[in-house]
Parts: C-alpha cells; structure tokens; sequence
C-alpha cells in the first residue's frame, strides 16, 4: 500500500508563478523516502498541499487512500508535519504546546498526558515542559516541533528541512531516533539540502526541479550517479585551452585552474603523469564541494538535453 499517492498535481499562484507543473509521486508504506531539490523547485509547496495548507490548482493527493478533498479528515489523522519554519506559539509551556496539539486530534485525559510525556521524553524535552518555547535554543525548538507532531502518532511523517541550523551532535541523535520510528513502522519523507543525510536515512529518492520529478529511484541508483570525482587544479602555469587527457574529462575555469573528472577505475598518479606530458605542474588540488548541488546539475543538464533532442 501506498503511504502517498500524488496525481499530475500543479499548483499556479496568483501572481502567475507556475511552481507545480503536474507532477506524480508515490511513497510505499514503511518507507523512508527523500524529497530533494534545489531552492524554488516546488518541495514545499508539494508538501504544503500534501499537508493541506496550500490549495492546489489541480490533481489528486491520498495519504493511505484517503483522499485529502473528499476524506480530510481521515487523512489529517494520518499525517504528521515538521515544517521548515519554527511556528510554535512562544510564550507557550513546552509541555503544553504538546498537550493542545494532541486535543487538535481528539486525544485527552490520560492517554494524552501519557503521550505528551513520551514524546518530550524520547526528544529530552521532559525537563523543560514548565518552560516556555522561547526560552528554548534553536535545536530544541525543532525537537519540540517533532514531538508536537508525533503525539497523534501518525502513519506518515513529514520533515522539511528538519535539522537545518542544529549543531551535528543534536542531527545524529534525531537521525538515530527517526531511524528507530521508521523501523517501528512510521513511514518518514524528508527534505534536506544535506546528502549526507539523505545518504544515511533514506532508502528512496525524489528529486524535484522546477516543478517536475526528474528523478525516481532507489537511494542507491542515484549515488551511483556520484561515482566520478571532480578535482579542482591549480596549475603553475596559464593556459588558454583544456589539455585532452585519455580517461579524464577536463574543462578550463580560468587560465591557471583546471576542473578535471575522472572515474572510479583512473588514479591521481594517472592525471599527474598525462599533464606532465603536457608540461604542466599542479601547484595544489580540491575536491569539488557539495556532492548534492553536483548530482542536481548534473540531472537538470541531463533533463535540458533530453529536451533539446525532442
């Protein structure tokens, strides 16, 4: 079964900004799934309108078949949300900033004093519940955020951007506890400028890129992508051309610094030997940066030629 089930979805804004041109999305049940894409590509709108807090323009969406127009109410109850922006009510308690939102879905009494200790514990939040969120640090206010959202215990979570600004011990531990609900049967889909964490968490992948999926894969196929490595050369020496180098694709960035890409099977000893030959040194070498804004080039540049060609 599906957790998700998107149809030719679109969504135009009034002022005319186009930010959803008919895209179609399934995430099985169970799943921890990626939603990746450069900044304007559509995710959060996509999310917005899963979640409905934005109005669609036209398509269907159903979270475990239930669809979001014609059965809101079932599918609100299995859907829980983190946002992006941190919208807690600030002068709030902690504690009951939890509590309210478990009323939001009909939870009271007991089972919600239960719940609401659960979650503030297991994101060690406990502690603090007398407090109000503003006195909070960022990372805690995200962790607030995802008990919040947990306490109805829905089927499917929704993460945009959850971890951005927390310091990297704080983003280990959340990943290890979303690990441990997606393992309990949660389905998880993220959103995240960081492949390191997409990497570590997800088994599936959509990338979404001006309001298109491009990409729908397993995690894997995708890295597969990444396979090749980008160095960055400084030469000793200008040049006006690139040097042709057998098993390495080479392109000039300016006369004295060379971006070469070379494969899994061709070593360093290799490259160095070929711009001997052409009587170059290299004065000192890089690893192109941000693996995630290569893969996102490199499959928008494969999308634009595949157009070109129809």
């Amino acid at each position: 079964m599906n957790a998700l089930t998107i149809k030719n979805l679109k969504k135009t804004y009034r002022n005319g900004n186009v930010a959803l041109k008919g895209i179609d999305l399934n995430v099985e049940a169970g799943d921890f799934y990626a939603l990746l894409g450069p900044n304007g590509a559509g995710k959060t709108t996509a999310i917005g309108i899963v979640s409905s807090l934005v109005n669609k323009s036209e398509g269907e969406v159903e979270i475990f078949g239930h669809n979001i127009d014609a059965d809101f109410e079932s599918a609100k109850a299995c859907l829980g949300l983190v946002p992006q922006e941190i919208n807690l009510n600030l002068w709030d308690t902690v504690g009951n900033i939890v509590t309210n939102q478990a009323g939001y879905y009909g939870i009271g009494g007991k089972l919600a004093r239960q719940r609401v200790e659960k979650y503030l514990r297991e994101m060690r939040l406990w502690d603090r519940r007398n407090d109000i969120a503003r006195s909070l640090s960022g990372g805690m206010k995200r962790r607030l955020m995802i008990a919040r959202a947990l306490v109805h215990e829905p089927r499917l979570l929704i993460l945009d951007e959850p971890t951005a600004g927390v310091d990297i011990e704080i983003r280990r531990s959340m990943w290890d506890y979303l690990q441990r609900i997606n393992a309990a049967g949660t389905t998880i889909i993220l959103t995240t400028h960081y492949l390191e964490e997409a990497e570590s968490l997800c088994r599936h992948v959509g990338i979404i890129d001006d309001g298109r999926i491009i990409e729908d894969a397993k995690m894997s196929t995708v890295l597969r992508r990444l396979q090749r490595e980008v160095l960055i050369l400084s030469l000793s020496e200008r040049i006006t051309t690139a040097p042709q180098l057998d098993g390495f694709e080479t392109k000039l960035r300016d006369d004295s610094e060379l971006e070469v890409e070379k494969g899994p099977d061709h070593d360093i000893n290799d490259l160095f030997h070929q711009l001997n030959k052409h009587g170059l040194r290299v004065v000192s070498l890089r690893n192109k940066a941000n693996r995630l804004e290569e893969l996102f080039l490199r499959l928008v540049d494969s999308k634009n030629a595949t157009a070109d060609r129809a």
